[in-house]
This record gives C-alpha cells, structure tokens and sequence, in this order.
C-alpha cells in the first residue's frame, strides 16, 4: 500500500471527505490544499444519470467560461485560402490543408485544439484513428467545424471548453487554475454546470445531475452540494 507523504496528510486533516460542501467553501478549500509548486488547475468532476452506451443518452457539448480557462491553448486548424487567413489573424497557431495533414499523419500532434471548415472534413476525416482517441476530432456540434472559423479561434483562445461524457456516466473538465480568485472559479464552474445541464439528452431518466465534486491537480477530491453549483 502507498505511504502518504507529509504534505498529502498535512492538506488533508481537515478535510471531511463525507460532508456535501457549499461550493464557496469547497472553493476556498481547494485552493489551500493547492500547495503545488505550479499552478494547479481546479478540476470538476460531475456523474450523471445517463448511459452513454445509449445514443440517446450521450452527453457532449462546449462552454465559454467566463474567466477563462488559465491554460494557454494551441489551435490547429485545417483551412484554405482566405478562411486559412482568417485563423491566422484570429490567433491560430498551426493552420493547413493537405500539409498539416501530413504533419498530423507523422505522429505530430502540435495544438490542443482542433478547427476545421465544413469543406475540410473529407481530408480531416482520414485522421480520426489519430485525434478520435485525443478528443479532438472536429464536430460541428461543439462548434469545431464551422464556415466562421475566426470566431471559433477566438473563442478556444478565449476560454471555450469542451465536454464529454465518459463511457462511466462521468465528465471531467479543468475550469481555471487555483491562483484565480474565488469568485471567478465559481463563474467557471457554474458555467460548465449550467451548459451540462442545457446538454441534458432526451433518454435521460430520473436525477440527472447527480454528483458534483472539486479539486486541484495534486490536491484531494471535495463533494459539492449540487444545488450550489447552479447560478440562482
């Protein structure tokens, strides 16, 4: 069995792993357990009522978080001609066609994000044993394939997040780093909340948010009474 070091039981005495926190609380909590020498990302983890196995029950979507996400995100988009110039001026920072093709083939996956125009995906499409895997595959559902391809830089650039439900009814997303204030991780986690729950697919029976939980990157996990995690 691991032995848990002295800076693991020092940010943990406190913590009650059974009590259902108010969400400024458990924020305010996270962020002293942060004690990392980087910046730890505050992480949301939220189970739902639903089985992915099911069409109908699939969970995915994208949100704007508010503040941002404290991440500096390389965008990769598939492009031609005046739409390649657009992302390029948007920020962008890898743009092509049959040459980033290429590139991503070679086993050279350089951005985090990637953004494709509707007229792209046939070539984009003979890449999803590559970035299927990663999650990056583009899908006009979250925006990634699109016509307007310099708002869509903008906005992975800006703190535009995806999210996906897990084959175990869970989905995970970072919202901030626990340098951010309070205030702003709430607006962030409220934020992907609130899009989950706009998410919410047709074959979803009974509760469907059901757990909400919080934590940093190396810091212990905290449950979150759901009905704060909602703006009022």
């Amino acid at each position: 069995m691991a032995v848990k070091g002295k800076r693991t039981k020092e940010v943990r005495k406190d913590i009650d792993r059974k009590k259902l926190y108010d969400l400024g609380e458990a924020i305010d909590t996270v962020k002293k357990a942060a004690t990392a020498k980087f910046d730890e990302t505050v992480e949301v983890a939220i189970n739902l009522g639903v089985d992915p196995r099911h069409a109908d029950q699939m969970v995915r979507g994208v949100v704007q978080l508010p503040n941002g996400s404290g991440r500096n995100v390389r965008v990769g988009v598939f492009a031609r001609d005046a739409k390649a110039d657009e992302a390029r001026e948007a920020g962008a920072d890898i743009v092509g066609a049959e040459d980033l093709l290429e590139i991503v083939q070679s086993g050279k996956v350089d951005f985090d994000r990637c953004i494709a125009t509707p007229d792209m995906m046939p070539l984009v499409g003979r890449l999803g044993k590559i970035l299927g895997p990663r999650g990056m595959m583009p899908n006009p559902k979250v925006g990634t394939v699109t016509p307007n391809i310099g708002e869509a830089v903008k906005a992975a650039k800006g703190g535009a997040i995806e999210f996906r439900v897990e084959k175990s009814g869970i989905i995970h997303a970072g919202v901030g780093k626990a340098s951010f204030e309070p205030k702003a991780i709430a607006e962030n986690i409220k934020a992907l909340v609130g899009a989950v729950q706009k998410a919410k697919p047709s074959g979803a029976k009974g509760t469907y948010i059901q757990k909400v939980a919080i934590s940093s990157t190396m810091g212990p996990g905290l449950k979150v009474d759901p009905a704060t995690a909602f703006d009022a």
